[in-house]
């Protein structure tokens, strides 16, 4: 008879055991800090967000959610001028992202060498990083084809010439605005992109709501095309967790088959609902990060700093002399918190998250006296 094993890790599936996680923004446990580094919305949600909240917490705590989130989806098709069947709503967009990966994407081991675009995630590199981690987990093959110096989306007769570029790939992900860079792709761009590809196309828009264009029209124009927003970034509700994609009401049928039971929870419902019915106060914000971006931009470029054009509420910068990795330990040591990726496309940079007036005035002060290699 067998023994069972010691070692409870060789009971796992081997691509689980050589699988990177998705490693998430420090949260940090140190009080004082200023935090530009995961790119939250430095204002609070709007006052009547905050009162259905706390409203919501009575009797219906104990009973579960509406499953599909049926008012909120009714809500979104409202404001996006579609049908409540082209809208999925999942527990951050995240999740959405995970289960378009299940529903388009067959696993490496199940399809011939031949056939390898069928179990392909593509995406255009550098980008979110959790795209690798998704392939990975599904048992997928990651594609990551570099983008240029300047973080720009090439042309598609370019891709065909470059021959890395996969037009069959199952999936393919682009971060629009681009993300570490802030880069911002016009729908022209994007939508040859689309027409071109022969599976399917994720647009993240995780961003869209600082940039000069988004490009949500697509997802009713292409039915390969998939649009996936959410209420993290501009909205202020990290912590609720509510992300949702637009797509051909066939697409949205088969994540509904895939999805988990009750998967978004009755506060982040509320929360996500009230967020929509207060569009001025966010509108508001959404010009006041904007206008911060632009003048921190120009502030660092005065300072030396190369930074590069952004849409998002972030920018990608390179510091002078001292190498990023150094500015960002001495600037935690000044208690502001940065983002430093390791990927040597990027490895150079600091990412900045565009925080409120104040914390932009303090981060330039301090950078004005900061290390020089």
């Amino acid at each position: 008879m067998k023994r069972v094993p010691s070692n409870p890790s060789s009971l796992l599936r081997p691509s689980v055991r050589a699988l990177h996680g998705y490693t998430p923004g420090e949260q940090p446990k140190v009080r004082g800090l200023v935090k530009l580094n995961t790119n939250e919305n430095p204002y609070p949600p709007a006052p009547a967000v905050l009162r259905a909240i706390r409203k919501a917490t009575d009797g219906r705590l104990r009973l579960y959610p509406n499953p599909t989130s049926q008012a909120l989806r009714g809500k979104l098709a409202s404001v996006h001028g579609c049908a409540p069947e082209n809208v999925f709503v999942g527990n951050g967009s995240d999740e959405v992202l995970a289960y378009l990966v299940r529903a388009f994407v067959e696993p490496l081991a199940a399809v011939p060498e031949r056939e390898r675009s069928r179990a392909t995630v593509q995406y255009p590199w550098p980008a979110y990083s959790l795209y690798p981690v998704l392939a990975g987990i599904h048992g997928a093959r990651a594609h990551p084809v570099a983008l240029g110096a300047d973080f720009g989306l090439p042309p598609v007769a370019a891709l065909r010439r470059g021959k890395q570029w996969d037009f069959d790939a199952a999936l393919t992900f682009v971060t629009t605005p681009n993300a570490p860079s802030g880069r911002g792709y016009t729908t022209a761009e994007l939508e040859a992109l689309c027409v071109a590809q022969r599976g399917a196309v994720v647009l993240d828009e995780a961003y869209a709501e600082f940039a000069d264009e988004d490009a949500r029209a697509l997802a009713f124009r292409h039915p390969n095309t998939i649009v996936t927003r959410t209420f993290s970034k501009a909205y202020s509700l990290c912590a609720q967790r509510v992300g949702y994609c637009l797509a051909h009401p066939e697409v949205i049928a088969a994540l509904d088959k895939l999805r988990d039971s009750y998967n978004v929870n009755l506060l982040g419902q509320v929360a996500a609902l009230a967020t929509l019915e207060n569009p001025a106060y966010y509108r508001k914000n959404f010009a006041r990060i904007r206008a911060t971006r632009e003048q921190l931009r120009r502030e660092l470029s005065g300072l030396g700093w190369q930074v590069l054009p952004s849409q998002a509420n972030f920018l990608l910068a390179r510091p002078p002399g001292a190498p990023a990795r150094e500015w960002l330990d001495w600037l935690r040591e000044k208690r502001f918190l940065v983002r430093w990726f390791s990927a040597p496309e990027i490895s150079a940079y600091l990412r900045i998250t565009v925080g409120s007036e104040r914390e932009a005035a303090a981060l330039l002060r301090a950078v004005r006296r900061g290390p020089r290699a």
